[in-house]
């Protein structure tokens, strides 16, 4: 959440970078919520003069009483019972606008750090790197969606069955797949310092809007109504959340958690090669990792998630590019964004595996997670996190570009975890 300081004092630079997110009615909606701010503020002023002159008044009735001014004492109680009734009004004016304030901060995005590109979609995206060869399959070759039927390895239909459309069911050498990915996901994070937390998959409302899920994603987002529960889009969610409602002791930080969660998001269910198979899915596994750092240490800890990704991808031998996101491609919370791509052979495209991103003050605003300067004065803390990596796509790039004429060769780096060499 955008803090209100910053609105009142960099006007045209919070306008600016709303404008570069391609924000609708950015100038009109800042000028509206400033106007808000000047009335709460007025009223605020108010209700603290009146509120003051009652407080003086009560210690004057005493004074009064015991001088046998009984009079003026009782005047005294009758404006201080007027007073009392107008601070009472005001105080309600104020809780109005402050829940007006907020709710408008609510639906304003993060700003843009400087080097974001300007842009309307994901085809303005800037290509930082690439790393890698394509792999030359041989002919007849097949994208994930038929190998999977082929080898018997994921099954759509029965997930289907049981749940609905984006549920599948890992089998056999599939299943046992996506738990060597897991394991070393995650045992690859602890070497990089990151500590393991296994956090609940639902999560309250406090925690959807401190992370900047809610309102931005409610429709997009799992609803438990009966107790107004949320299933995770992503373990982001409750391990940035562990944090909300702390000042973090300097000597803590950075913070670097890492966990695997199932995740759950209702956006999909489009038709065609883009989302087909295990492109998009309702259910997916990920390994996530979050960090909470000082301001001043934010963009190197951005780099160096970045850096620990790519890494990743390189031990598993996939071919990928890095995307620094542009402002229309942006997540509605971000200030700057790297995108990691895998190259599908059979699909001949890139397919997005991973988000790493820098919030800046953005959700510690909402989540009041913050520190104590030397001077002691308390400020907010930045964060970060990134899919590290999410399984779905990497496992569709491992079946299609290692694919065989009698086979699908794993990565080496996968044997121990998994027993096996070689799918089918």
């Amino acid at each position: 959440m955008l803090q209100l300081t910053v609105l009142r004092e960099q006007t045209e630079h919070v306008i600016a970078g709303l404008n570069k997110k391609n924000y609708k009615n950015a100038a009109e909606e800042v000028a509206a919520l400033l106007e808000l701010d000047q009335q709460r503020r007025q009223i605020q002023n108010e209700h603290d003069t009146l509120q003051s002159r009652a407080n003086s008044l009560s210690k004057e009735i005493g004074m009064l009483m015991k001088n046998g001014e009984r009079e003026k004492a009782e005047s005294a109680k009758a404006e201080t019972s007027e007073l009392k009734q107008q601070t009472k009004s005001l105080a309600e004016q104020l809780s109005s606008l402050e829940d007006e304030i907020q709710k408008a901060l609510y639906k304003l995005p993060n700003l843009p750090h400087e080097s974001v590109p300007f842009g309307k979609s994901a085809d303005d995206n800037e290509v930082v790197l690439e790393h890698g060869q394509i792999p030359q399959l041989h002919e007849g070759a097949q994208p994930h969606w038929e190998l999977i039927q082929r080898y018997d390895i994921i099954d759509f239909e029965l997930g289907n069955k049981v749940t609905g459309a984006g549920f599948p069911f890992y089998k056999k050498q599939g299943a046992r797949l996506q738990r060597a990915l897991i394991n070393f996901f995650l045992d690859e994070a602890m070497k990089a310092g990151y500590i393991e937390v296994q956090p609940p998959i639902l999560v309250n409302e406090a925690s959807g809007y401190g992370t900047g899920q809610l309102p931005d994603k409610d429709g997009q987002m799992y609803h438990a109504t009966a107790d107004n529960l949320y299933l995770i889009p992503t373990a982001e969610v409750p391990i940035t959340n562990m944090y909300r409602d702390e000042i973090v002791p300097v000597d803590q930080l950075p913070i670097k958690n890492t966990g695997h969660t199932p995740c759950f998001r209702r956006e999909a269910g489009s038709w065609g090669a883009d989302v087909r198979g295990l492109n998009r899915l309702h259910q997916f596994d990920k390994v996530e990792i979050v960090q909470i750092t000082l301001p001043e240490r934010s963009y190197e800890a951005l780099e160096e998630m970045s850096s620990y990704i790519q890494g990743l991808l390189q031990k598993l031998e996939l071919p990928y590019r890095v995307l620094r996101l542009c402002g229309g491609d942006m997540g509605f919370t971000s200030a700057l964004t790297y995108d990691m791509e895998v190259y599908s052979a059979a699909q001949g495209r890139w397919l997005e595996v991973s988000s790493a991103s820098n919030f800046e003050t953005y959700q510690a605003n909402r989540l009041k997670l913050r520190y104590k300067t030397e001077s002691g004065k308390t400020q907010l803390l930045h964060t970060l996190n990134g899919s590290a990596l999410a399984l779905p796509r990497i496992v569709a790039a491992i079946l299609e570009n290692n694919q065989t004429p009698d086979g699908i060769n794993m990565p080496k780096v996968l044997h121990p975890y998994l027993g096996f060499e070689k799918i089918g």
